[in-house]
Formats: C-alpha cells, sequence, structure tokens
C-alpha cells in the first residue's frame, strides 16, 4: 500500500510515494511518471549490497535500460572529484537528454545525484529512491541538491526537483541504529518549528519511534514529516523566505560538522547539537518557556541524540559560521522558536550570548 504526499509546484509538481515493501514498484512508477529510455541508478558499497538488483530488475522490467553506479559511502562522498565521476558515467551508459538519473541511497548519494543530474546535459531528470530515515523525511523531498567543498558544507549546489520520490519502508530495517536515530533529529524538528500537535505524538509514542518494524508508525511519521514539508517548499521553492524555517538546528549544525571534520558527527547528530544551542537562544531572545526549552532537550536525550558536543572551541565554530549559507556580512542568522509549533527567520544571536550558549553545550 503506497501512501501518496503531493508536492505542488505547478509544472514541476511531483508525488512522494511512502509505502513498506514498495521498492519493486520503482519502474512502474517511473514509466507513470512520463520517464522514458536509459537510466543511471547511483548508490553507493552499502545501500546496493541490499537493493540495487531489486532496483535494476524493477527498472528493466517496466522497459528502462538501466546503467549502474556505486559510490563510498559517507559524507566524504559529496564532493566535486565525484560529480565529474558521476559525468563519466552517464556518459558510459549513454544518457541523453531523455534518460534519467535515479538516486538510490541517503542524502549524499541524493544530494550529489541531483546536482549531477541538474548540470550533466545542463539538466536532466532524477528521481530520488531515500534508503534513510533523513533522506525519507528531509533531503530527498524539495530539491535541495548539491556538495560540500573544503570550505564549508553545501556552498555548491542547485535547487532541482525530482520527478518522484519513492520511500520504502523496509529499507530502514538496513539502516545503522545511529543513522536511524539521525534521521529522527529532522522529525523532531517539523514538530519544533511547523506542528506542535505532531511533536506531541512524538512525546507520547517515544516507545515505538525507534522500532522500524512498526510499520504504520513510522508510515504516519514519515508521512507527516513529508507532508509539513511539502507544504513549505510549495509556499517557498527556493528559500526566498519561509523555507528558511527548515533550518532550525542546523546552522549550529552544519559548523559543527566542519570544524569536527565530515564524518566525527553525522548530520542529525549535529543538528541535534544545533537544535539545543538554538532552543537555548530561543529560551533567551524569542520568549520560548524554560519549559518547553526542556522538552525539546529531553526528546534528543531519550532518542539517544547527543546534546552536547565538548572539546570544540568556540573561535573555530565561528570561522565555520561565517561562511554559512545564511550568514549575511559575516553575522550568521538562526531559525528561533518562540513556542513548541511557531517559529521565526533571520533571528541574530549576540556575539557574547553566541559564545556562551556554545560554551554551555
Amino acid at each position: 500500500m503506497l501512501y501518496d504526499v503531493p508536492v505542488n509546484l505547478g509544472d514541476r509538481s511531483y508525488q512522494i510515494h511512502i509505502g513498506a515493501g514498495v521498492l519493486d514498484r520503482l519502474g512502474a512508477l517511473c514509466a507513470e511518471a512520463g520517464l522514458k529510455g536509459k537510466c543511471l541508478v547511483v548508490t553507493d558499497e552499502n545501500v546496493g549490497g541490499h537493493y540495487a538488483q531489486t532496483a535494476l530488475e524493477s527498472l528493466e522490467t517496466a522497459g528502462f535500460t538501466a546503467g549502474f553506479a556505486t559510490l563510498p559511502p559517507g559524507e566524504q562522498t559529496k564532493c566535486g572529484d565525484q560529480v565529474f565521476a558521476l559525468y563519466s558515467e552517464c556518459i558510459k551508459a549513454g544518457l541523453d537528454r531523455k534518460s534519467f538519473v535515479v538516486a538510490l541511497g541517503g542524502g549524499v548519494i541524493g544530494d550529489l545525484s541531483g546536482f549531477v543530474a541538474s548540470t550533466y546535459l545542463r539538466g536532466i531528470p532524477f528521481v530520488q529512491v531515500p534508503t534513510s530515515l533523513l533522506a525519507m523525511v528531509d533531503s530527498s523531498v524539495g530539491g535541495k541538491t548539491g556538495i560540500n567543498i573544503p570550505e564549508g558544507k553545501n556552498l555548491v549546489g542547485a535547487f532541482y526537483q525530482p520527478e518522484l520520490v519513492l520511500a520504502d519502508l523496509d529499507t530502514l530495517k538496513t539502516l545503522p541504529a545511529r543513522e536511524y536515530a539521525a534521521g529522527l533529529a529532522e522529525v523532531v524538528k517539523y514538530g519544533i518549528i511547523y506542528d506542535a500537535p505532531f511533536f506531541q505524538t512524538l512525546e507520547e509514542n517515544m516507545d515505538g519511534l525507534a522500532d522500524v518494524n512498526n510499520a504504520e508508525l513510522l508510515a504516519k511519521m514519515v508521512g507527516r514529516s513529508c507532508e509539513i514539508k511539502a507544504d513549505v517548499v510549495a509556499q517557498d521553492e527556493r528559500e526566498g523566505g519561509l523555507r528558511a524555517i527548515l533550518n532550525f538546528g542546523h546552522t549550529a549544525g552544519h559548523a559543527l560538522e566542519k570544524v569536527a571534520g565530515y564524518g566525527e558527527y553525522v548530520h542529525g547528530e549535529a543538528v541535534a547539537v544545533g537544535s539545543i544551542f538554538a532552543a537555548r537562544a530561543s529560551a533567551e531572545l524569542t520568549g520560548l518557556s524554560q519549559a518547553e526549552c526542556d522538552r525539546i532537550e529531553k526528546m534528543f536525550k531519550d532518542l539517544g541524540l547527543p546534546v552536547k558536543a565538548p572539546g570544540y572551541n568556540w573561535a573555530d565554530l565561528r570561522v565555520a559560521l561565517s561562511v554559512d549559507k545564511k550568514t549575511v556580512g559575516g553575522m550568521p542568522k538562526f531559525v528561533l522558536v518562540s513556542e513548541i509549533g511557531k517559529s521565526s527567520l533571520g533571528n541574530e544571536i549576540p556575539e557574547a550570548l553566541m559564545e556562551q550558549l556554545w560554551n554551555e553545550l
């Protein structure tokens, strides 16, 4: 059974298909979306062994000619060298302007493959098949693609919408527990910034959130997260305003990833630390009550996510913040909340308070 969430963007609209055991429908869904001809399936060494064969067989059964490229796992793969390696794979697979790329994997594979699709032959279609919780609820939806460069995370990229997203919840059964927990950080974010009842639902179902075999709860959790992101993206596709609320926890989180060295903290773990930083700043600046700040911190703790990042000094973090995409004139801008479910954009935190809050983490 598929749970469909529409992303309404005019002629760039598409469907997010969510369900358990649905990867074998990939080819049929691509055909229904109007895709034709050749494609290149891009995955990593971890995911490929589990799911590449099913994806390839599904595509070929539906009449597509499918090539295949496997990359190393990890954040380090999201770089310029791999972009050019994939351009070569596209040529080897005979892709033309009517062909498409299939991103089979987590956020790294999705971001990288989407960026390649957006630039190869000045843009060919692509399909997102997220296999991590973080990718299902966040990076596969909304059309953000990109790579990291030595100076910072996601500083090179493009807005480029997929033709469809297919999230098979069964793929989460082979996801490492650490990666699954990291994905929950993005789920919690949606409640904090947009939907207080959803946050409360997560609190009430803490015992079940870690159970990847609970397909019903998973579908509701992933589905609601995707509905929120789709609603925000439909209102602001290119982050001219509202969409920036999705960056809650990411400003300090991205800086931590950079300072620690990509891979020391997986993305969701860094977002969890960044979310505590933003929540505490909200308690100081935008009226978030201490009780709600404590609820946020307890949620991340109970999910086994880090809420502190000892050992990284403020001076290094401040340098990393200065090259964040949301920094203007050297001053980073933060998403803060006045209460759970109500967020605001473009907040500046005084230098002394930023340093104080970081040193308390």
